[in-house]
């Protein structure tokens, strides 16, 4: 059931993709502006996913999920309302405050509802649901601009978390609910911001994401400024990135975990592939090779994003569950303030192929990061011997 909210939610998801380019194209803001739209979406992500682990831990995650969502759509309905720049990085603040207090209520839902083995599949389904709704709607969104504008996007968007509401509230019952909540409670104490091993971990995580997120931001502005892509090209293309995870990504864990690879040598090989992903599009400048690319990314995607989460899953067994995962997603939330500001600035500064050779560079401070862990876990699992 949560995956099937996640999977209604994400398919009405439209506007977060498009979000640059209806700034540029339809209220005429300039690159540098839109990346402080873009810096308000992360620090509202920011104050909601703390906020969002402080009321899991408090409430439950139940009533964080229902309060986020309908609040959510309320959110995108207005949005479409608000003109001017500075009320404009308001109200984005805002809706991702309460967007985004969604977050972390669903790892912990997720951390309640699965068994400690079945964790990182948990998270694959869900992720299947995220993608498969995203594989849907870049595609259905490029053909709303197309026939009725910007407009409709933040209608869909909002009326999709209604529906999400509805299955939630009929599909999960509260009192089944309380009881997973309450018997997901950790009895260990120590705080994520003393463990060593998880804040370098987060920065790792830091470090990719900033990257990642050009493919959602910055992307779609070299697809249409430099390949000429229409608004429903550059759908399709990205609803390909949903379509690869939502056919492959959970064949491809199991293959993972079959095997046994080493945590460590799949994420440094996903780091790899993101890297690379931004190299073929400086060495082969066809618009070919922006499908290699974003097959490249979502590799690494798969790779990557269900074995972080594993590995944060696992680190919240320390202390309470809200607090690592309220965390963890903040991360998600730090690289949104920073990627997108520092991407479209330094398009605007150096142009689109330096911008992709420092993103390259940036993943190699990520293998970087993620070796230091493995050194960190290693070095505590003696001295726990």
């Amino acid at each position: 059931m949560l995956a099937l909210v996640t999977f209604v939610n994400r398919a009405g998801s439209m506007v977060i993709p498009f979000l640059s380019l209806y700034l540029t194209a339809d209220m005429g803001l300039s690159l540098p502006q839109v990346g402080w739209v873009m810096s308000c979406f992360g620090a509202g992500s920011v104050l909601g996913s703390w906020l969002g682990g402080r009321l899991t831990d408090r409430i439950g995650f139940y009533d964080v999920l229902i309060g986020s969502l309908f609040a959510t759509g309320l959110g995108f309905i207005l949005l479409q309302f608000v003109v001017g720049f500075l009320p404009f990085c308001v109200a984005v603040f805002l809706l991702t405050v309460l967007m985004d207090s969604f977050r972390p209520a669903v790892f912990v839902a997720l951390r309640a509802y699965a068994k400690p083995e079945n964790r990182t599949r948990a998270v694959t389904l869900v992720r299947l649901a995220i993608n498969l709704g995203f594989s849907f709607g870049p595609a259905i969104g490029g053909s709303i601009i197309a026939t009725s504008g910007y407009s409709g996007l933040f209608w869909v968007d909002g009326l999709t978390c209604f529906v999400a509401v509805g299955i939630m509230w009929y599909g999960l019952p509260r009192t089944q609910a309380r009881m997973d909540h309450d018997a997901a409670r950790s009895v260990a104490t120590r705080s994520p911001y003393r463990d060593g091993p998880f804040l370098v971990f987060l920065l790792a995580m830091v470090l990719i994401s900033i990257p990642f997120l050009q493919y959602f931001s910055t992307m779609p502005l070299f697809y249409r400024e430099v390949h000429g892509l229409s608004e429903f090209g550059i759908g399709v293309l990205l609803s390909l990135n949903g379509s690869l995870i939502f056919l492959l990504e959970m064949p491809l864990i199991k293959f993972c975990e079959d095997r046994k690879f080493g945590l460590y040598r799949i994420l440094v090989f996903s780091v790899v592939l993101f890297a690379l992903s931004f190299l073929v599009l400086n060495f082969f400048p066809v618009i070919a090779f922006l499908w290699v690319g974003m097959v490249l990314m979502t590799v690494g995607e798969m790779l990557n994003f269900p074995f972080m989460n594993r590995f944060a899953y696992d680190r919240s067994d320390r202390g309470q569950p809200g607090a690592y995962m309220a965390l963890f997603t903040i991360s998600w939330s730090v690289a949104h303030i920073i990627g997108h500001t520092l991407g479209l600035n330094l398009v605007a500064w150096f142009g689109f192929e330096v911008t992709w050779y420092v993103f390259a560079t940036v993943m190699v401070l990520a293998m970087g990061a993620l070796l230091l862990v493995q050194r960190m876990m290693a070095r505590e699992a003696s001295a726990l011997k």
